[in-house]
């Protein structure tokens, strides 16, 4: 019996010649990330080692990845006093994968990994975010855990007693209309399947129209498989990563690819047609609240959040600018953008498109994940209505229950800025 990709990197990861749906393993871990929750990973960390007589040091510091993006800069002492605690331990450990708040190598902590090269095909990836599943658009099997699994994995370099998962097979065919996006394919597999569609499955993703999306596009769907209830999306290694990592990400070395069995067994197969998709609105207050742009068109927004983790990249941003290009932001929208990375940032920048988001009125901010969960910048006001294309709308996620928060696609973000309504940005603002 033929294994899926996150079989065989399982397997690969325990030294076993293969293991199936059910297992429970104990996989190496290839990489280990947090962002300023380290602070309490390390609480965590040095209480195993208390009483013991041996010193609190990490199995693998060149395995370990710390990055401040939640809060950036600081907003409060708490804060504050915490990244400096995970700013001594990273120093003292010796832990070099380190991104403190840097205007030349800063940014979101599911941008940093992948455009640094840290992340590649087949490895175990364990990271103190729930959207830690973004990586598995490089072929890596990543998920999130928590603080005290974390501070295990930092001790032992291994993750105990993980269930082999089951997969779901989306097979996607046709060719992406124009202004139809990967935000758009994956909120459709969401209301489609609902939020606890894929529960403690793995999500894995093929047919041609992934074939020929970008990696930027793969680490969108794969970031919100998530919130399907996923325990990880993942999009097996091709042609595409192996040409981000090189071209990209900066790596040198051969990488290898990982693909499942021809014969490998799902729990479930899913056909999507790409060409088919209109651009998907996710209404409050859940994911799957799916609806067609169609069906909100005219809803009236206050605030536009383009960014984050989902949606910060630089593609993203040039859609927007050519959007916004030569217009102006409707004068009852605050329109705010966050690039995923200071090397997005910076990049954006001197491609012009800043300039033009800037000219049509848009504030362009740090990168950083601050207003997506509500904790940092551009906080909500009783009533509001915020069109985002972040991957949460929780009541309260943006800081206040008492507002409504929308997801979109960057179309959709930018044709609904011109408008101050929720606009398909097919049809023009």
């Amino acid at each position: 019996m033929g294994m899926t990709v996150v079989e065989k990197i399982l397997a690969r990861a325990t030294d076993q010649p293969s293991v199936k749906a059910g297992d429970v393993v104990e996989p190496r871990v290839d990489l280990a990330m947090s962002h300023e929750n380290g602070a309490l990973v390390i609480n965590q960390f040095q209480e195993i080692y208390q009483g013991t007589g041996l010193e609190a040091k990490v199995w693998d510091p060149d395995k370990i990845a710390l990055i401040f993006d939640h809060r950036v800069p600081a907003e409060g002492a708490k804060t504050a006093t915490n990244q400096k605690k995970v700013r001594t331990f990273a120093g003292a450990q010796g832990i070099h994968k380190f991104h403190d708040i840097r205007g030349d190598e800063g940014g979101i902590c599911h941008q940093i990994l992948p455009e640094n090269g840290y992340v590649r095909p087949g490895q175990v990836v364990v990271g103190t975010d729930s959207h830690t599943t973004s990586h598995g658009a490089l072929g890596a099997f990543a998920f999130g855990i928590g603080a005290t699994e974390m501070a295990s994995v930092w001790a032992l370099g291994r993750i105990l007693n993980v269930e082999v998962p089951t997969t779901i097979k989306v097979n996607v065919v046709g060719e992406f209309q124009p202004y139809v996006l990967a935000k758009d394919l994956i909120l459709h597999l969401i209301g489609k399947i609902s939020a606890q569609g894929a529960n403690f499955k793995v999500i894995e993703f093929h047919g041609p129209a992934i074939r020929k999306l970008s990696t930027s596009g793969r680490l969108t769907i794969c970031n919100m498989a998530v919130e399907a209830g996923a325990t990880a999306g993942i999009v097996p290694a091709d042609a595409e990563t192996l040409r981000y990592l090189h071209e990209e990400a900066g790596v040198k070395e051969d990488v290898e690819i990982l693909g499942p069995d021809a014969d490998a067994v799902y729990d479930q197969v899913i056909e999507l047609d790409a060409s088919q998709l209109a651009p998907q609105i996710a209404c409050p207050h859940t994911v799957d609240n799916v609806k067609s742009v169609q069906e909100v068109a005219g809803k009236v927004v206050n605030q536009i959040v383009i960014g984050s983790c989902t949606n910060g990249r630089l593609d993203d941003l040039q859609i927007v600018a050519r959007i916004l290009e030569g217009k102006k932001v409707a004068r009852n929208v605050r329109m705010l953008v966050f690039p995923a990375s200071a090397r997005i940032y910076l990049q954006a920048l001197k491609a012009g498109y800043l300039a033009t988001l800037m000219e049509a009125g848009a504030v362009v901010m740090n990168s950083g994940c601050g207003p997506c969960l509500g904790v940092h910048q551009g906080a909500l006001a009783d009533g509001d209505v915020a069109l985002a294309t972040t991957n949460r709308n929780f009541k309260g996620r943006m800081g206040n229950p008492a507002a409504e928060v929308y997801l979109c696609s960057p179309a959709v973000a930018a044709a609904s800025a011109l408008t101050g309504k929720i606009t398909d940005p097919r049809k023009g603002a």
